[in-house]
């Protein structure tokens, strides 16, 4: 719209763009509905952005389209849509959704629950209107929807072993897509919990018979569940939840899934005996594959967190060592990753070398380079507790690495026989 002076109060205060739906907040400041919308229920802001007031969840119920000045912005655009570079006309916004509706929604939804296909449609809908803004969404959640759709998930992940699996199949997709569209928040996550204490249980049934889809809505809503798990369920997960996350990893579904399967692993495995469950799981030997091919940041240090973990564990020891590629691997992301993918491949090096260092990983150690890296290491800045953990593995093997050409005589020194 170069060349074009658009009156400046038709533009946002908060995308400084010309509002599509100017709305009006109960201080008198119009804005447009977006970026309010996203101010108020994406961000959770409670004041006006320009007066700063305190908003109440009654002030945000009293939103008001403004349609004056929206008439007034449609005028101008058609005034000016045939000047170069002009703008077209805004079409008239669909009003925001209002509780009454989405309840009588649910309530139809609920009627015909043995009946999949009509339960399909309702659920469309929903989807539908979730989908449509940041308002919608917000009134969605507060509507009720997170139990309804969790108790939909958890009859249908029963009946996708049944006659009507497939039917069962497209309605938990579409379930579990409007959850995790909705960004269910913390206290919505607390009550589900509450009233469904066996929901982790439904999503494990969902990742064992689900398409790819489902599986990874599954994952993605395990890994917001853990941070409102008590320390006694998470000790209790049962070893089928680890199955299915390596299974996820392994399939490599998406992206997405991936990640949030690393995120559930890393949160759960300190406790009890999850190392073991996950070791039992098949984790290792998926986690070094994954390193093998992984390039993105992130992505390396997430995975060698993880195999940090169960490398604590004698099983998980084993495992690495066991594995062709165990030592390579770790090896290779010993620098030039991170910071953090340094100090947690140090840490499984560490744990190796402490606690099963038999003469077959030693020589593995030095073919593979690990300990010139190590020495390297040394003689970088790379934290303190990493490189205090460094030298502790060249003190204890020394001795086997001394003729190796890659430690200086001063390392020889420093770590003698």
């Amino acid at each position: 719209m170069e060349g074009i002076e658009v009156p400046s109060f038709f533009l946002c205060p908060i995308s400084f763009q010309i509002m599509r739906d100017p709305v009006t907040l109960p201080t008198g400041i119009t804005y447009d509905r977006h970026s309010i919308d996203r101010w108020l229920f994406t961000d959770n802001h409670d004041t006006c952005p320009i007066t700063k007031v305190p908003l109440t969840g009654r002030d945000r119920d009293l939103i008001t389209p403004n349609h004056t000045l929206r008439r007034l912005i449609q005028a101008w655009c058609v005034a000016n849509a045939s000047v170069p570079d002009g703008i077209e006309r805004f079409p008239t916004p669909r009003p925001p959704v209002d509780r009454a509706h989405v309840a009588k929604l649910i309530d139809e939804a609920r009627s015909h629950p043995q009946q999949p296909l009509l339960l399909l449609a309702s659920l469309r809908k929903l989807k539908s209107i979730v989908g449509e803004s940041d308002r919608n969404r917000s009134c969605v959640e507060s509507s009720g929807a997170v139990d309804f759709l969790a108790s939909v998930v958890e009859i249908n992940s029963t009946d996708m072993q049944e006659e009507e699996a497939a039917a069962a199949a497209a309605v938990v997709d579409e379930a579990l897509g409007i959850l995790h569209s909705l960004q269910v928040s913390e206290q919505r996550l607390v009550d589900l919990v509450g009233s469904r204490g066996d929901f982790v249980d439904t999503l494990t049934a969902v990742l064992q018979h689900s398409s790819y889809q489902s599986r990874a809505y599954a994952s993605l809503m395990l890994k917001s569940l853990l941070p409102v798990l008590s320390s006694a369920q998470i000790m209790g997960l049962k070893e089928q939840l680890f199955v299915e996350m390596v299974k996820v990893l392994k399939d490599r579904i998406s992206y997405q899934a991936t990640k949030a399967a690393l995120r559930v692993l890393s949160t759960t495995i300190p406790w009890g005996r999850n190392k073991v469950k996950a070791v039992e799981a098949g984790a290792v030997p998926v986690l070094i594959d994954l390193l093998l091919d992984e390039t993105e940041k992130k992505g390396c240090e997430m995975t060698l967190v993880v195999l940090s973990r169960l490398s604590e564990c004698a099983e998980g020891r084993a495992e690495v060592v066991g594995h062709a590629a165990g030592i390579a691997v770790v090896s290779k992301k010993l620098v030039r990753v991170s910071i953090v993918a340094t100090e947690r491949a140090v840490r499984i090096v560490h744990s190796v070398a402490k606690f099963s260092p038999t003469s077959k990983v030693l020589k593995e150690m030095l073919e593979f380079g690990v300990v010139s890296k190590l020495c390297l290491l040394v003689q970088v800045d790379c934290g303190k507790k990493t490189k205090d953990r460094v030298k502790e593995i060249l003190r204890l093997h020394s001795r086997v690495w001394r003729n190796s050409p890659c430690i200086s005589p001063q390392l020889h020194t420093s770590y003698p026989a």
